[in-house]
């Protein structure tokens, strides 16, 4: 059975809130279902969802809010808005045991109150790790300011996912030719990577288990230009671009890329890439079951697709296989 270590729940409540803090804090994905009611969910939806999940061979989905996490600028709202989202997902999980969890939302830019929500999501709501999105108020999350955070999460031996907040990189190249979404979050996603490197961070916090969505964006196609270029601007790296690249995981959202599989495959190697949907929002345009299946049709040998749908996100959240 697969876990969906990269699936979402758009809670009605939550998404109402973002809306009253407002300002910054609502991001375009947060504005993007206040237009679209459908998308918000609420407990009458979860029969058609496990029905879902039953026929996609889902056991678990690891649950986050996507590009709308709890970030406010007034510290009490983001407080207020990553409770409510991380009690939801504790509520669906004692309400439907072994179908759902999830990853702890953190009240940023907030570093003492996201430090004092994390232990409350890990060790009262037992969560199976901490979500942040790439940047946050368009600072990447791999800066300085957000090292308390990499301590304790090193401490914890924690898995740590990350998530696109659709900010097309700060680009206007990206932005004012409306790609932010449609190819700005895989600059994103490759856009961690990179700080995260360039930062030393996997050197500096070892024991936190680094999961990058979306195969990785552009990352997979970069690996030897990386190794060849990059020690010219970062000649004290402890190690080549690649080989800290390859230490990450990378789910399998691809949008049905054969071609985007293979290369991050090729790449990473199978036991590197986990099994991820983004639920709901590739199912505008395949069904659930189709976008982990798609990992089956793409010619890889039969003992990767077994590790990659239903064995590497089991180990890699500490779960039983």
């Amino acid at each position: 059975m697969i876990v969906d270590i990269h699936a979402h729940y758009f809670a009605k409540e939550y998404i109402d809130l973002l809306i009253r803090i407002g300002g910054r804090s609502l991001p375009e994905a947060a504005r993007a279902l206040t237009a679209g009611p459908a998308r918000r969910d609420d407990t009458s939806g979860i029969a058609a969802r496990l029905q879902q999940m039953d026929e996609a061979e889902v056991q678990l989905q690891v649950l986050s809010p996507a590009a709308s996490p709890p970030y406010a600028e007034k510290e009490a709202d983001a407080v207020a808005a990553a409770r409510l989202i991380n009690d939801t997902y504790a509520e669906l999980a004692q309400k439907y045991p072994g179908r759902f969890n999830a990853v702890v939302s953190l009240p940023l830019p907030h570093i003492d109150a996201s430090l004092s929500e994390m232990e409350r999501g890990l060790d009262q709501l037992g969560m199976l790790g901490v979500s942040m999105t790439c940047s946050c108020f368009d600072r990447s999350t791999a800066e300085a300011e957000f090292e308390p955070l990499y301590a304790e999460m090193n401490r914890r031996r924690a898995v740590l996912n990350y998530h696109p907040i659709q900010n097309g990189i700060c680009s206007p190249m990206i932005n004012d030719y409306k790609f932010t979404v449609s190819v700005g979050a895989s600059l994103e996603d490759a856009a961690i990577v990179l700080h995260l490197i360039a930062r030393r961070v996997p050197e500096r916090y070892p024991n936190i288990t680094y999961v990058i969505p979306h195969l990785g964006g552009l990352i997979p196609m970069q690996l030897q230009r990386l190794d060849n270029q990059v020690p010219r601007n970062y000649p004290d790296l402890p190690e080549r671009p690649s080989v800290t690249a390859r230490r990450f995981y990378y789910d399998t959202v691809g949008h049905g890329s054969h071609a985007a599989l293979l290369c991050a495959w090729k790449a990473f190697g199978a036991d590197q890439i986990v099994a991820g949907s983004d639920y709901p929002v590739l199912m505008a345009f395949e069904t659930y079951r189709q976008t982990f299946h798609y990992v089956r049709e793409c010619g890889l040998p039969d003992e990767d697709v077994d590790k990659i749908l239903n064995h590497n996100a089991q180990r890699v959240l500490g779960l039983p296989e």
